[in-house]
């Protein structure tokens, strides 16, 4: 079948195929630094006790049949020795059956992970990931030129990840159809970056041209994907720079980075692609039937594209085959921060030395200035966002956050920038007060030398010792 593979992608594909194994990489980097406090057997969300109340079905994951530490440590680093060794060009060296089944290892590691990462695992870039991942195990290597239909596919997930956070945006916030999202969004996003506090002082025209441009690149140009070359790269290449604008204003774990590999996908760079034969008949028949099998999983995601309830970052199926995506559908104007404290003494009053510990990548000390960590995803500190939106999004974990702060549990303390008491000297009580933090004017940054101010709104947590530490206000 001649239509079948087109040669004048194969660097496109050889650059996509790299590109991805990089993302795998980060990936499954995160899980191995961060599971045993999140989700370890001693973690605030153990898998031990979540696989016992979850079917399989369900939540298919190797998980599901053993789980120690030490096992998820032993996949979670083979994920990233094989992403590693993909980003190599490994699966060039193979046949081409041992290329696919390579590619597919990293999906059916990554798969166990989400399946029993419960909220920690609960963003729409994981199953992005994974759908992405599971097309590249039948993109092919060097043994055959790539496959028009997986091509075609990788198209069709960038233009429902596109079209469909444009539309949450239209349907959702009244501030995108007025334009005036990003006079909030830069402040009050999950995760700051070093130049969110420059994009938030942007003349507030610009801020209006931004949001239009987003608009267009998320409405109108997915479209364009499906056009004839020289448009399609035009639009993918738009595409990639409104990304990396992105990257540039905020930490938004791999979902610009996953976008852009997706873009690049869609880019026919100028080469000679060298001569192969056609695709074995084994080879087109399992592209074919994988390809029908999501193009008729696809009708969910469609529907709910369409619909005017459309449901933001949702899996249809265990394995996250076809999902549908978006976000920030509404936007906050004020920006809330969970600050968590604790004390030595003996009795805790509010003129105790309360001692304040830090995180990583959330705004915490108003002098520290916002750092860049994605692609890398810093879990606890992007849910302490969400903590501060509503106590409901906490319940499940905050309350083993703080009695692991109380003990001064080394895994737990790992994921914070810094503690404030030593090893051996636990706090007698920790407490948690919500703060109301807004940027600093450029007046204020040169006087202060802070980024933030902040001003105290309630107690959140009263203080609590080891023995209460799960009771919530």
């Amino acid at each position: 079948m001649g239509w079948f593979t087109a040669p004048d992608y194969w660097l496109s594909r050889l650059v996509f195929q790299r590109a991805l194994a990089g993302v795998y990489l980060v990936a499954f980097l995160t899980a191995a630094l961060q599971f045993r406090a999140l989700i370890g057997e001693r973690g605030m969300l153990p898998v031990p006790r979540f696989v016992a109340r979850m079917p399989f079905r369900r939540a298919p994951s190797i998980f599901q049949l053993h789980y120690t530490d030490r096992f998820f440590a032993i996949c979670a680093w083979t994920g990233c020795a094989v992403s590693t060794a993909l980003a190599a060009g490994l699966d060039s060296q193979l046949p081409l059956w041992g290329g696919m089944l390579l590619w597919l290892l990293p999906w059916a590691l990554y798969l166990s992970i989400v399946n029993v990462g419960q909220t920690w695992y609960a963003f729409g870039w994981e199953s992005l990931l994974l759908e992405v991942g599971f097309l590249a195990v039948f993109l092919g290597n060097d043994e055959v030129a790539p496959p028009v239909v997986v091509l075609f596919l990788l198209r069709w997930i960038l233009f429902r990840v596109e079209f469909g956070a444009g539309l949450i945006k239209l349907r959702g916030d009244a501030c995108w159809r007025k334009l005036t999202c990003l006079d909030f969004h830069h402040e009050t996003q999950p995760m700051p970056g070093p130049l969110s506090w420059f994009f938030h002082h942007l003349p507030r025209p610009l801020h209006r041209v931004e949001v239009a441009a987003n608009h267009l690149t998320q409405l109108v140009v997915p479209v364009l994907l499906f056009t004839p070359q020289p448009i399609a790269t035009a639009a993918a290449s738009l595409m990639i720079a409104t990304q990396l604008w992105l990257v540039l204003s905020g930490n938004f774990s791999w979902l610009n980075w996953i976008t852009i590999v997706l873009a690049l996908s869609a880019i026919r760079f100028p080469h000679t692609p060298p001569p192969v034969p056609g695709p074995p008949l084994w080879y087109e028949a399992v592209v074919l039937a994988v390809a029908a099998l999501l193009l008729w999983l696809s009708h969910r995601p469609v529907r709910n594209m369409v619909s005017r309830r459309q449901i933001m970052n949702r899996s249809f199926d265990p394995l996250h085959l076809v999902n549908s995506y978006g976000a920030f559908g509404n936007v906050s104007r004020i920006r809330h921060e969970v600050v968590i404290e604790g004390t030595t003494d003996a009795v805790p009053r509010e003129d105790s030395d309360w001692r304040e510990y830090e995180f990583k990548g959330k705004p915490g000390d108003p002098r520290r200035w916002p750092r860049q960590f994605a692609p890398y995803h810093l879990r606890l500190d992007w849910m302490m966002w969400f903590a501060a939106l509503s106590p409901g999004y906490a319940d499940p974990w905050f309350g083993a956050l703080v009695e692991r702060l109380l003990d001064n549990d080394r895994d737990t303390l790992r994921l914070l920038r810094r503690s404030p008491f030593p090893p051996d000297e636990p706090p007698h009580y920790v407490r948690a007060r919500l703060f109301r933090y807004r940027y600093t004017s450029w007046r204020e940054l040169r006087e202060t030398g802070a980024c933030w101010e902040r001003t105290f709104v309630r107690e959140y947590l009263p203080p609590t010792r080891l023995a209460t530490a799960t009771q919530r206000s």
